[in-house]
């Protein structure tokens, strides 16, 4: 379920506004039904959903109990060291009731691996094909980018290792949705899953997060 169909925030919009005038009718127990129908058809083993709020969720949630039918087991949402708004309450809703992250963006279009930085727009990359997409372009981003990968210099890491590493360590995490255009970006990556971040390392994190608490969202 890839976005609501309702008016709700989502994709970096936030100060949400109810609109009195919205056509959009709760219809959360007949799609689930739907899907219900498609798992025990064997057409699918499991759904679940993508860019939604805390509220979508447990209303997925509520009406597969009230129902007994198929549950939503993940959410697909942007996650990353720039985009940390996952944490403010859909993390718990992930924990106690066990429907995992599928990360995407954690390099932030890229702008982790620290390309961006120092002015440099790389031929072929995703902010020089398409410069609309200016969620991780904004100056917090690029000050938090910048302190990360001082950071990540000081550890004698990549900067790519530090954000992936930082995502995979999450206990609400079921898959990091990695992105390479080469198969040396791909390779490091996936070795990514070999980097432990310490305890002192990821308060070292959270004191650069607070300076700009989520710049990205």
């Amino acid at each position: 379920m890839h976005w609501p169909e309702r008016n709700t925030n989502f994709f970096g919009k936030r100060n949400y506004k109810h609109d009195v005038n919205e056509k959009w009718e709760d219809n959360f127990k007949e799609v689930i039904e739907v899907l219900d129908g498609f798992v025990k058809d064997g057409k699918i083993r499991h759904y679940g959903v993508s860019n939604e709020t805390f509220w979508g969720l447990m209303r997925h949630l509520e009406e597969s109990k009230i129902n007994k039918t198929t549950r939503c087991k993940t959410i697909q949402n942007p996650y990353s060291l720039l985009n940390r708004t996952f944490e403010i309450n859909l993390a718990e809703v992930s924990q106690r009731e066990n429907v995992g992250l599928l990360a995407y963006s954690p390099l932030g279009f890229g702008t982790l691996s620290g390309k961006y930085l120092d002015g440099n727009l790389p031929e072929n990359t995703r902010l020089k094909l398409f410069p609309a997409y200016s969620r991780y372009t904004s100056k917090q981003a690029h000050i938090l980018t910048q302190k990360y990968a001082e950071l990540a210099k000081e550890l004698n890491m990549s900067l790519a290792h530090l954000a992936l590493a930082f995502v995979n360590q999450q206990s609400f995490l079921t898959s990091n949705i990695i992105g390479a255009t080469t198969m040396q970006q791909l390779k490091e990556n996936i070795s990514s899953i070999e980097v432990e971040l310490s305890d002192e390392i990821l308060n070292k994190i959270d004191e650069i997060q607070e300076l700009q608490p989520n710049p990205a969202p």
